[in-house]
């Protein structure tokens, strides 16, 4: 099994595609390029690590303070 990713940049296109994929009986998943595979939270998440990191609130340490710490 093969997995093809297809970037279309037009909807007339996407529509003939998958035309000639029902044709070969081919199957096939269809996404909008708006949505993310992601849980939503997850990347609420991460999003907010990035600005903190951005916005200079994050604390740095050292490999050797790691062994130190409790």
């Amino acid at each position: 099994m093969e997995t093809l990713i297809v970037h279309l940049k037009s909807a007339k296109k996407a529509e003939a595609l998958k035309s000639v994929m029902k044709a070969l009986d081919v199957r096939y998943e269809s996404r909008k390029k708006e949505e993310s595979p992601y849980d939503p939270e997850f990347v609420a998440k991460i999003k907010g690590g990035e600005e903190d990191y951005t916005a200079g609130r994050y604390m740095a340490i050292k490999t050797e303070e790691l062994r130190t710490r409790n």
